[in-house]
Order: structure tokens, then C-alpha cells, then sequence
């Protein structure tokens, strides 16, 4: 069956609307748990949130659920996504589950999975549970099979320990003045103690959540809030994480940004001259800017490009062996540490280079000049209007005015009924009379 519940980034949505009500939850905690279910040992599922009130609906029926199942449940409480990544593996679980919409405001919820091995679950493992939470009956044990539910209170100096780990041996961060706003999300605690721990002189905003601020007019989806700290305090970097801290958008000393693509060609570039860098390649999206794949191919480092989404990042970087890679938005996954995106890592990679150069952050983020892009979206209303001969016509036409000077990139939201139009290239009037062309085409078929 395809999947109907289960989406780009595991289950997401409205709370108590479509399966991220109490009693589907719990029918899909019963799924997954039958699923992973293997042999006669204790099994073992993580479940981490961040802190949306809806959190505290969602995390006891989804316990009840696996309870039922079978398995026995962790609960850790706020922490990052890529915590409970790493928890499965350091704890040997079966399976972890992250309950967050990750940047969505606080009346949206979501799930997100990871096997044992901690990489989130293949599309074949989520349409099995799907197809086994059309008989939940089928999964309930009887009163001796039943797992316990128990809350574990080390998991988050755990994850402190493991996150300075990542930075090199003896590096200290004393010096350095960091904004870090965590989105009154799922980091707040944890993310400034590990910048204050390694040292650095730590201003930290968005680490009062109430339940329902979370991404509020902060973290990295509103990254204007910890521009204003840094200019304000006089930082010499601002991180700002999502509620999840699963992605990063940083600032320099400046109050100006700098996005996933200037972070990852920071990190490829880093990393290739020190030798570690697998494959000589770094692994983006589609959506990554041709200025960062100019730049990479100068130093002779390849750009891979995948579709959009994280999940789509880690097969490929799995299948090719390649140890970093990441998104745009601000997910960057580095292998060697983590089997997802994690904010916080990506940042400490950051200022050790800061530290190493000993140089501004404006100077040492700003990696190479971003091609001008353009993209829109056409609403249509049903059909295929990829597949009528105008619409077709008018795209291999622009693809024909930008070839080896420029990228068209053409593709359907996942979400809504949305067609997305990019356009990269020098000439910025030439990018808006193609795109607007290709929009209206669509618009009009």
C-alpha cells in the first residue's frame, strides 16, 4: 500500500486532526513496535520531544502504544532530534521516536523515526507499519508480554558529552562571544551548555519556552531576532537552531546571514584540506545555489545533487560513502558524528575554523558569491500541467537560454498543489522573464 500517513520527514500535521490524534498515536506506536519487534531480547524504544504543549498528549500515547506492543519505552524528555539519533544507537535501541514538527509553529506536531542503526526509516519499513496499523489487535500482548515505561535522567549530559566530543582535541572556544537562540525549542538547555562548557562567553535567546512559542518570532526560520542580539552585544557569532535543532542558520559579527550552503562549502573546504572528506564530494539538493558548486569545483571537490530533502541527502551519501552533505535551509549531516542533521554539531564545526583562523566570522563564512536566483510558485488546480506541450515547450526553452551559465529547476511541492519554478544565472532580468514565463504556461494549462 502507499503511504498514507507518513510523509517527507515521518508523520506531521495538525494536532488532533488526521493521525496525530491520542488514540491514532497510539496505534502507530503499536505498529512500529510490531514491526521492530525481533528475536527475545528486551526491546528498547527511545522517545524524545521538543517543547510543544501538545508534546504532553502525544508522548503517553505513543508510550502506551509500544507498552502494548511489547517493547520497552525511554523517555527523555526535550532534547534534539539528533539526540535521540544517537541515544538509539549509544543505548542500543530498536527504535526512537522524535516527537516535533521541527520550524512549524506550536499548534503542528509531527513523529520522526530512526531504526538501530540511527538513520531515519526507509520508505518501505513506514508503508509496512502503516499497512500493520489497519489491525492494531493484531500487535497487543497479553499481560506478561506487556514492555514498562520509564523516564531516563542522564540522556541529556549524555548528549552534552557527546556534542563537545565532536569538537578537536584540546580546541577551547574561550574568546568567543556567541549568540545562540534556540527557538524556545527542543535545545534550550542543552545548546548553551555546551557552548558555555567548551568555553565561549554565551548570550543565549529563546530558552523560556511556554509551550505554544516555540519558533515564535525566532530560531532559524526567524533569524532577523538573533541578527538584532549580535549586532546588540557586540558577538562575534549567532546560531539559530529550529525547534528541533536539527538545522542552522548562522550570522557573523555583522548581524548578516550566512545559509546552509555557505556552512557546508566551509566544512567540504575544511575538511578536504585536512583529508577528511570522503569521496572528495559534498552531497546537496537540487535547490543548493550554483555558486557554491562553482566554488567546491575550483577546489576540486565534486557537488552531488539529490532531490529536495534531507532523507534524500543521507541515501545518497550512504550509497556513495561520502561523510558530509546537508541542505540550503540549514540541515548539514556529517556522518562521522551523526546519522541526521544536527545544528548544533554544525555549528562547533564553524567556530573551531573561527578559532583555528583566527579570523571574523564575516570573513571566514562568506565562501563564495551566490549566483542571483529566482523562484516562484504556480498554484494549479488538478491534472498534470508538467505534462502539456506548452508547459514542456516553455521549460526546455529556458533550459536552452541557460545552458552552461545557468540552472532551471522545476519541481512539485509535496505538500500543496504547487509547482516550483527556480531559476539560477548572471543576469538577474533574464532569470524574471523566464521564470515568469514558465509560471504563467503553467498557470494558464
Amino acid at each position: 500500500m502507499g503511504r498514507q500517513y507518513f510523509g517527507t520527514d515521518g508523520i506531521r500535521g495538525r494536532v488532533n486532526e488526521g493521525a496525530l490524534t491520542p488514540d491514532m498515536v497510539m496505534r502507530v506506536g503499536l505498529a512500529a513496535g510490531q514491526h521492530f519487534i525481533r528475536g527475545d531480547h528486551v526491546h528498547r524504544v527511545i522517545i524524545g520531544k521538543d517543547t510543544r504543549r501538545s508534546g504532553y498528549m502525544l508522548e503517553p500515547a505513543l508510550a502506551s502504544g509500544f507498552v502494548a506492543a511489547g517493547m520497552d519505552v525511554i523517555m527523555v524528555g526535550p532534547m534534539p532530534t539528533p539526540a535521540i539519533a544517537m541515544l538509539v544507537k549509544s543505548l542500543r535501541a530498536d527504535l526512537g521516536v522524535m516527537i516535533s514538527a521541527s520550524h512549524n509553529p506550536h499548534g503542528d506536531n509531527g513523529l520522526k523515526f530512526f531504526g538501530p542503526d540511527g538513520f531515519k526509516l526507509t520508505d518501505a519499513q513506514e508503508a509496512s507499519i502503516e499497512a500493520l496499523m489497519e489491525a492494531p489487535g493484531a500487535a497487543l500482548k497479553p499481560s506478561e508480554g506487556l514492555g514498562r515505561a520509564d523516564r531516563m535522567e542522564d540522556a541529556r549530559g549524555r548528549y552534552v558529552e557527546f556534542a563537545k566530543a565532536t569538537v578537536p582535541h584540546g580546541l577551547s572556544l574561550e574568546g568567543l562571544k556567541v549568540v545562540v537562540d534556540c527557538a524556545h525549542g527542543a535545545a534550550y538547555k542543552v545548546a548553551p551548555t555546551v557552548l558555555w562548557e567548551l568555553g565561549a562567553e554565551v548570550v543565549p535567546i529563546g530558552v523560556s519556552p511556554n509551550g505554544f512559542n516555540i519558533n515564535a518570532g525566532c530560531g532559524s526560520t526567524y533569524a532577523d531576532t538573533m541578527c538584532a542580539k549580535v549586532r546588540e552585544v557586540g558577538a562575534d557569532l549567532g546560531i539559530a537552531l529550529d525547534g528541533d535543532a536539527d538545522r542552522l542558520i548562522l550570522s557573523d559579527e555583522n548581524g548578516d546571514i550566512v545559509d546552509g550552503d555557505q556552512i557546508m562549502a566551509l566544512i567540504a573546504r575544511s575538511w578536504a584540506r585536512s583529508g577528511r572528506l570522503k569521496g572528495g564530494a559534498l552531497v546537496a539538493t537540487i535547490m543548493s545555489n550554483l555558486g557554491l558548486e562553482r566554488a567546491l569545483s575550483a577546489d576540486g571537490i565534486d557537488l552531488v545533487r539529490t532531490p529536495v530533502g534531507d532523507r534524500y541527502v543521507v541515501r545518497a551519501m550512504r550509497d556513495k560513502g561520502y561523510n558530509l552533505g546537508g541542505e540550503q535551509s540549514g540541515h548539514v549531516v556529517m556522518t562521522d558524528f551523526t546519522t541526521t542533521g544536527d545544528g548544533l554539531i554544525a555549528g562547533l564545526q564553524v567556530m573551531a575554523e573561527l578559532v583555528r583562523k583566527n579570523t571574523a566570522a564575516s570573513t571566514l563564512c562568506q565562501q563564495f558569491e551566490r549566483v542571483p536566483q529566482l523562484l516562484k510558485n504556480a498554484r494549479f488546480s488538478g491534472g498534470e500541467p508538467l505534462q502539456k506541450p506548452s508547459v514542456r515547450s516553455a521549460i526546455k526553452d529556458g533550459e536552452a537560454a541557460l545552458a552552461g551559465k545557468g540552472r532551471l529547476v522545476i519541481r512539485k511541492s509535496g505538500t500543496e498543489p504547487v509547482i516550483r519554478v527556480m531559476a539560477e544565472g548572471d543576469d538577474m532580468a533574464e532569470l524574471k522573464t523566464l521564470v515568469d514565463g514558465i509560471v504563467a504556461e503553467i498557470e494558464a494549462a
